[in-house]
């Protein structure tokens, strides 16, 4: 997928400011709007043009797309860096209702329906004016915060125009309670602190998505936690007892005897909390140990008189009945 750089496909500098984007828009539009061009590549290029003007016309989209495009350039290859728009407050009231699937897969990846970008809200009529758009924005937590609860300021950028017409973030702070348990895709509400309402409404309200920060130990399914354990080929053949981390402290677990690379083990319970509780899964590992002096090369050697063993028997029995 390429990176599609909306300033050049309008000819513009990055720092043009709104009413300049709209006039140029208009320009380009009639000039390759295929009812009346005589340009060959008319068709396409008011497709760029339409998709190049989705995003800058809407401060909330540009401004993401700023920050995003700032080490890219037009053609090359490009995929969105991991919850590249966490952080951003967005209410989606500038979005036209274009369906995304008709632009890029570019435009498709980073502002489809998908995304806080694809959220169209609007201002809802009530006692005494006009209640304020509701805004979204994804936060990335810690998985412990999440096992635990916990409070926490977080900073967002809230995409505005400055006095100049151009595209830039505000910064806010919020304490935020994060709940015992909660999950990735879940959201938390903050009652009011959306956009102000208008002639006297009350302001809307502000839900924050949940995504986890990458976590050195576990993946995460759901309410469940996937751990991959290490174990040396002894262990996994005699069966032992480890000591396994979980998130609420280290726990014992025995290995069976005969254990194999791949295997899951389930410590009940020891996922995010719920109703019912996530499990933790502990995905054995075999790692054999380095031939790192002449004694350890004696043993491998042993093992191998000792214990003669084919581990791809079954790959030669097939192709033998072929």
């Amino acid at each position: 997928m390429e990176f599609k750089d909306y300033y050049r496909i309008l000819g513009l500098e990055r720092d043009a400011d709104q009413d300049e984007i709209k006039r140029t828009y208009r320009k380009l539009a009639r000039k390759y709007h295929p009812d009346v061009s005589s340009e060959p590549d008319a068709e396409t290029r008011f497709k760029e043009i339409n998709e190049a003007y989705e995003v800058l016309k809407d401060p909330e989209k540009r401004a993401a797309y700023d920050k995003l495009g700032q080490n890219w350039q037009a053609g090359q290859d490009f995929r969105p860096p991991p919850d590249w728009d966490a952080g951003f407050e967005f209410s989606g009231g500038g979005f036209t209702d274009a369906d995304a699937r008709q632009f890029s897969d570019f435009f498709e990846s980073l502002f489809g329906a998908g995304g806080p970008f694809g959220r169209h809200t609007r201002y809802a009529r009530s006692h005494g004016g006009l209640r304020g758009e509701d805004h979204h924005a994804k936060i990335l937590i810690s998985l412990e915060d999440a096992f635990h609860g916990a409070s926490r300021r977080i900073q967002l950028q809230t995409p505005v125009i400055d006095a100049r017409g151009r595209a830039t973030v505000k910064p806010r702070s919020l304490d935020v309670r994060i709940p015992r348990g909660i999950t990735a895709g879940q959201q938390i509400r903050l009652a009011g602190q959306g956009a102000g309402g208008m002639g006297g409404g009350p302001a809307g309200d502000l839900y924050l998505e949940i995504e986890f920060e990458h976590h050195p130990l576990y993946q995460i399914e759901g309410r469940d936690l996937y751990l991959t354990l290490p174990v040396t080929p002894w262990e996994a053949a005699l069966g032992t007892r480890v000591e396994v981390p979980t998130l609420a402290g280290r726990v014992n677990l025995s290995l069976p005897a005969g254990s194999q690379s791949g295997r899951k083990l389930r410590l009940k319970g020891k996922g995010l909390p719920g109703n019912p509780a996530g499990d933790q899964y502990v995905v054995l590992r075999i790692v054999n140990p380095p031939l790192d002096s002449g004694r350890a090369r004696e043993l491998y050697q042993a093992l191998a008189r000792e214990v003669p063993f084919n581990p791809r028997q079954q790959l030669e029995d097939y192709q033998g009945a072929a």
